[in-house]
């Protein structure tokens, strides 16, 4: 029987598109994507998990301006569609921690550098990667983990390094952090839902 996943995304969905390919291919075994959901109405990601025949809902505290309305129209939503495992995927909101609760250790989060390095609330994207350069960092890389109630301190699952190279915008080196996401969450994935460990290179 397949995961059931749920993506929540607020951005154009890189990730997200990079983990339905995986699916497609079958790559990426017993997993079916159900559900994405976005606290930003504008996310490619909407448009890209509709294009797919997927359900997208745009949920935030703008459409559910009760904290508690928000709270229970997530939790009803990811009950209707019977969902085991949580991916966020670039999304900018900390979670509800009744939501946290509700499925412990089955939350994951991406970020894109080397927790606990560059992590915690304002450190996303673009931003991320400008701290990276101005710290002088000579490697930096992507951390996937379980989720808590904190921003990017959940335990870690695995890492990848990236290594800065002279010369590297933080446009540049996003742009490889990037291609290392795609080929790395998908196999955590796995992982998880499959209980296989390690990676083996494409």
């Amino acid at each position: 029987m397949d995961t059931r996943i749920a993506v929540f995304a607020s951005g154009r969905g890189s990730n997200l598109e990079a983990i339905i390919e995986r699916i497609e291919r079958e790559d990426l075994r017993n997993a079916r994507i159900v559900l994405v959901i976005s606290n930003n109405s504008r996310a490619g990601a909407l448009d890209l998990a509709r294009n797919r025949g997927i359900e997208a809902v745009h949920i935030s505290t703008k459409t559910h301006p009760v904290e508690t309305d928000y709270e229970n129209s997530l939790h009803e939503l990811l009950r209707r569609h019977r969902v085991d495992l949580v991916l966020l995927a670039g999304y900018m909101k900390l979670l509800p921690p009744s939501l946290i609760r509700a499925y412990p250790k089955r939350i994951l989060n991406i970020h894109p550098a080397l927790l606990p390095k560059f992590g915690g609330k304002g450190m996303y994207g673009i931003k991320v990667h400008t701290a990276v350069l101005k710290a002088g960092e000579k490697e930096t890389g992507v951390t996937i983990h379980f989720v808590n109630e904190r921003y990017d301190e959940g335990a870690v699952i695995d890492q990848a390094h990236v290594p800065v190279l002279d010369g590297d915008t933080p446009e540049s080196l996003a742009s490889r952090v990037l291609e290392v996401e795609h080929g790395l969450y998908w196999k955590v994935i796995d992982a998880v839902i499959n209980g296989r460990r390690g990676r083996e290179d494409e």
